[in-house]
């Protein structure tokens, strides 16, 4: 089974406030664009995103490929409620998109995170309609995509960030995102943490 380059771990201190804008608040409404690669903390930085909308009360959906994951007991260690966290295996990125059409529709989750592995090719008007069951239901629609080159997911990506990582000793990890579009208000803000990194990482 195929892991993202980065499990989430615990901060290394009580972290300063995230700001407003990469929180769920922020990104509430939205469709999201999260690119990652060799070097990507995709995974560390989204779960931060999932455990404040669990806090607030909030559904969470985590839709992807049979092949992927997430890296459990990391995501327990940074406090997300994993009992309460809905995963979904489907066949491919269309099958996880029309499954977020399905719970957008329900109205019952405040966020919801598509995998799309390695192929993230997604027909334009299912993302389309994807981006606007998001905007009514004020919720979080969240794409992780894996490229180097360009949005896999076309002008409809209302933010678009890169999760990036850089070691910093032994144990710890430099975790940021870079702002390459924001829709509502330009490329202007970036949001970073330092991690201590997953046992056996290089």
């Amino acid at each position: 089974m195929a892991i993202h380059p980065l499990p989430a771990r615990r901060l290394l201190d009580v972290p300063e406030p995230r700001p407003a804008l990469w929180t769920l608040a922020g990104v509430a409404g939205r469709l999201v664009e999260v690119i990652g690669a060799e070097d990507s903390a995709a995974l560390t930085l989204v779960a931060g995103l999932i455990l404040d909308a669990q806090e607030e009360g909030e559904q969470v959906a985590w839709i992807g490929p049979t092949e992927t994951s997430f890296f459990v007991p990391d995501f327990f260690e940074n406090g997300v409620d994993l009992n309460a966290l809905v995963v979904v295996r489907v066949t491919d990125a269309p099958a996880c998109a029309r499954t977020a059409d399905k719970l957008l529709r329900s109205g019952a989750f405040g966020v919801v995170i598509i995998d799309t592995g390695a192929d993230p090719r997604i027909p334009a008007p299912l993302l389309a309609r994807l981006a606007a069951l998001a905007q009514r239901a004020h919720a979080a629609l969240i794409f992780l995509t894996q490229q180097s080159g360009t949005s896999s997911l076309g002008s409809l990506v209302s933010l678009r960030v890169r999760a990036r990582r850089q070691r910093l000793a032994a144990d710890r990890f430099r975790c940021w995102l870079e702002v390459t579009k924001d829709k509502r208000r330009g490329p202007t803000w970036g949001y970073e943490e330092v991690c201590r990194g997953a046992p056996g990482m290089r």
